[in-house]
Order: C-alpha cells, then structure tokens, then sequence
C-alpha cells in the first residue's frame, strides 16, 4: 500500500473487515435465523456465524463504520482518528452490552455475551493500533493550496 504510515495501512484494513462483516450479516446461512432478523432491538433472533447478535441496524452501521474508515484512512490524523475514536465506541458499546445486555427494553441492539467480548477486543486493539502506529510518526505539514 504505496509508501504510507502503517496506520495508514492499518485504518483501511479495519474498514475493509467491518465492511464484510455488514455484508455477511445480510447473508442467509451466515446469518443464522435469518428470517428473525429485525431491524433493531433486542428481539431479533438472527446471528452471525451462529455466534454474534445482530440485526439490520448492526449491519448497516458496520457497513457505514467501514466506509468511514476507508475514508479518514487518507491522511494519518484521520486514520488515527478512526482507530482511536471507533475504538472508544466500542468501548462504550461493551459497557452498554454489559449493562444492558439480553431482553431489556433499553436494549435497541442485539447483544449477547460474545458481542460484549467481541466489542471490548476491538475497542482496546483499535485504541492500541491508533496509538502505536502512530507513535514516532513524522507530521507533514499540510500542502499549500
């Protein structure tokens, strides 16, 4: 990926894989209990891989969480923005998923206990990849325009 900052490699990567999570999640057979698949809330039934809680508000914030990365994965600041912002939500989102976890009614999304796991991995290995790549990074100065 050309001569760019790894974090500049790492962001689109990320990117890369919630954009095929957000696409599985509208599978049939991937997603199991396919024809439970809600919008949001905590009644859809639906699974990815058989394992993950998921619904159609899931997968498409998974798709535009991809594209996002992606995108801000152009300049190093963005790229460290999206690992490290998108980090801290999943952060938030494993707090949210341990409180109200299960069949709560302030539960708008799916979460199970591997969801919980799944978001608290990702928000440390974002926050850290955000972190560390972009340690002893050299900042350019912008372009005169």
């Amino acid at each position: 990926m050309r001569d760019r900052p790894p974090i500049q490699n790492a962001a689109p990567l990320v990117g890369m894989a919630f954009l095929v999570i957000g696409i599985l999640g509208f599978i049939p057979g991937i997603t199991s209990n396919y024809d439970e698949l809600k919008f949001a809330g905590h009644n859809s039934d639906a699974q990815l891989l058989g394992i993950f809680d998921t619904s159609v508000l899931q997968n498409i914030m998974y798709l535009l969480f991809g594209i996002v990365g992606i995108a801000l994965a152009r300049t190093m600041e963005g790229a460290r923005t999206y690992l490290v912002g998108g980090g801290l939500v999943y952060l938030v989102l494993f707090v949210y998923g341990a409180i109200w976890h299960g069949e709560t009614g302030s539960n708008w999304i799916p979460v199970n206990w591997a969801d919980n796991v799944l978001h608290l991995a990702l928000g440390v290995g974002m926050v850290a990849a955000g972190i560390l790549l972009s340690r002893g990074v050299v900042r350019r100065p912008a372009p005169a325009v």
